[in-house]
């Protein structure tokens, strides 16, 4: 493909992108790697009845080839690989139709790709799909991920074996004799550039000799799975470019989905586009990342887009539309309905209760509301959906119980929706911010041995390797303890409830404490204890009140989450809220003591993050 601005190769019948020449570059793409390892869709997938979230991987690769479209203002090219029982055990049973789009004028191409899974053919499990592009390492060294999220990389060649000491899992090494020195001491982790999917619409790497940027930018998030806050890779060293559709990562295997046999799936995965750029009236090379953020509003402006070719993508007029106002009624903090700005709304399949987080086989739409709590929805596939909220500030997850129809053309407003977040009585008192995040907690600097010099004074300084670790030094002989009323949440309480490393190397579970004083109690009414966890990985929550040995707990989760948050500075997960009756006949005048115990602790990673906890009033 060549469009007098860049021109693309790739494979025949594969659909393997293996040069991408521009601005004098012959290729872009690592040329050291073989030309099956430049460019490609890849899957993950396993048989029916398998568990986890890993399986066989695959590089797409086609075996037939057709010309869509060939004019004066566009190609559009097809890589098919259908499947039949005579792979049955040995491929992903999909039908699978990549496509690649270059314009006349357009500084950049872009691809999709369609999944058909017919229902007479066996059932499966796809735990990831993407496309990976690799540039090449001798020109691409600045990595960009957001306005404060950018550097300069450490080489591949940093994370071999003698330039490199392993850490706790194989994604992260610490460089000791990198190739150049700037980079000695420092953690290198992919994890550590993750982004929520609400903030993932473009990223990239930057040459600086010619100066030129390679982005990729996804202008919806309608084919992304887990909704906005689901948390993807993004770019990392390689120098490699990510696509990510669908991964486990951050949620676990209830992100991954299972299809059976006799359920028929279709879906379209992108279009994403990949923008190449280079410095015209301007000698600074971030200006390609500036330009690279116009670009993106203008694909985001441009979708859905109408040019391609396939009858999968259905364009604007096929599409639907919904609005309304979302209000807020908690008669504790206001007698009138709470108009609610930033509250985040969207359509995604009919299910239950907060049910998008994990959902995974169909299309989300999201939008947040207007400073009055107006919303509007706009390009919706055709479909049945159910409408989901949540509200910063405000506890749980709101669902409409309607199944909206959305059809061609069609424009319905679902009038005033009044969100009744979970509430017993007045607060007492409550820990943290509730946004769903553990974020607004004490985050400890890493250790000086396990430094990510971008994270170094940064907001998100959660993303720093080993935090973990800071627990244990902190709390070396007793656990967190935090009295409400003299305690600040953003420094007394630890940002994750983990293991403690005892001096033989092992690991035992914490018992954190609340403080608190009541005046009077009522003694026959019931309290409300509200604990809204940001993540877990392989934990359990137990609670006690003024007993820290009673046997059963007051309550207890059970063993949940692999969200696997900890170890790769997500700051939140699934998000999971837990009512709990608290008699008055448990409570004293004065002093109480809330035992919060996680007892799981066969390793370093177990542990949870809270969100809000809040002690309600009985009822009045």
């Amino acid at each position: 493909m060549d469009n007098g601005i860049l021109q693309v190769t790739i494979s025949k019948p594969e659909g393997i992108v293996t040069r991408v020449s521009y601005q004098g570059i012959d290729n872009l793409l690592e040329i050291r790697n073989h030309e099956s390892d430049r460019g490609y869709w890849d899957l993950v997938w396993s048989e029916e009845g398998t568990g986890g979230t890993t399986g066989t991987s695959y590089v797409i690769k086609g075996s037939k080839f057709k010309v869509m479209v060939e004019n004066e203002e566009q190609v559009e090219i097809s890589f098919t690989r259908d499947w039949s029982t005579s792979l049955e055990g040995k491929h992903v049973p999909l039908n699978i139709d990549k496509r690649f789009v270059m314009l006349r004028g357009s500084s950049g191409f872009y691809s999709y790709a369609i999944y058909e899974h017919l229902k007479e053919w066996p059932g499966f499990k796809l735990p990831q799909t993407r496309i990976v592009f690799k540039l090449r390492k001798d020109k691409f060294r600045y990595m960009a991920v957001a306005d404060n999220r950018q550097r300069r990389m450490p080489l591949p060649d940093d994370r071999s074996p003698r330039r490199s000491s392993p850490l706790a899992y194989p994604e992260a090494v610490l460089i000791v004799h990198p190739v150049e020195s700037e980079f000695k001491g420092e953690v290198d982790d992919k994890y550590q550039y993750s982004c929520e999917n609400k903030d993932l619409h473009v990223h990239g790497w930057i040459c600086n000799d010619p100066p030129v940027g390679w982005w990729q930018i996804t202008p919806s998030n309608e084919f992304r799975s887990g909704g906005p806050m689901k948390q993807n890779l993004t770019s990392h060293v390689g120098p490699i470019n990510l696509a990510m559709f669908l991964s486990a990562h951050y949620v676990g295997e209830e992100m991954v989905p299972k299809f059976q046999l006799g359920e028929p799936w279709k879906k379209v995965f992108g279009p994403v586009f990949f923008y190449l750029n280079t410095l015209i009236d301007n000698n600074d090379p971030l200006w390609l990342w500036e330009d690279a953020k116009q670009e993106t509003k203008t694909q985001v402006q441009s979708w859905p887009y109408n040019f391609l070719a396939s009858d999968d993508f259905p364009k604007s007029e096929q599409r639907g539309c919904v609005s309304g106002r979302l209000r807020v009624s908690d008669r504790y903090v206001s007698n009138e309905h709470i108009s609610v700005n930033g509250a985040y709304v969207g359509l995604a399949p009919p299910g239950d209760v907060g049910s998008w987080q994990t959902e995974s086989k169909g299309y989300q739409f999201w939008t947040k509301t207007d400073e009055n709590g107006y919303f509007l929805i706009n390009d919706v596939r055709a479909g049945d959906y159910n409408l989901y909220a949540w509200v910063p500030g405000f506890i749980g997850d709101y669902k409409n119980d309607t199944i909206i129809i959305i059809t061609s053309g069609c424009d319905i407003d679902m009038g005033e929706l009044v969100y009744e977040p979970p509430r017993d009585g007045a607060t007492l008192w409550e820990i943290g911010i509730p946004d769903r995040t553990a974020a607004e907690f004490y985050v400890p600097d890493p250790d000086p041995k396990y430094i990510n010099k971008l994270y170094v004074n940064h907001p998100e300084k959660y993303r720093q390797y080993g935090l973990w670790e800071r627990y244990s030094d902190l709390y070396p002989n007793g656990d967190l303890v935090y009295t409400v009323g003299v305690s600040d949440y953003r420094t007394d309480w630890f940002f994750a409830q983990v293991t403690r490393k005892k001096d033989d190397g092992k690991y035992e579970g914490t018992t954190w404490q609340i403080k608190f004083n009541l005046d009077h109690i009522n003694q026959t009414g019931t309290y409300k204890l509200r604990v809204a966890l940001a993540t877990a990985y392989v934990a359990e929550l137990q609670v006690r009140i003024n007993n820290p040995k009673a046997n059963p707990p007051l309550f207890t989760t059970g063993v949940i989450g692999h969200d696997n948050t900890i170890t790769r500075h997500g700051i939140h997960g699934l998000y999971g809220l837990y009512s709990i009756d608290v008699k008055g006949t448990l409570l004293m005048e004065g002093e109480n003591t809330i035992f919060l115990t996680q007892p799981m602790c066969s390793s370093a990673l177990q542990g949870l993050m809270y969100d809000y906890i809040r002690l309600e009033a009985p009822p009045s």
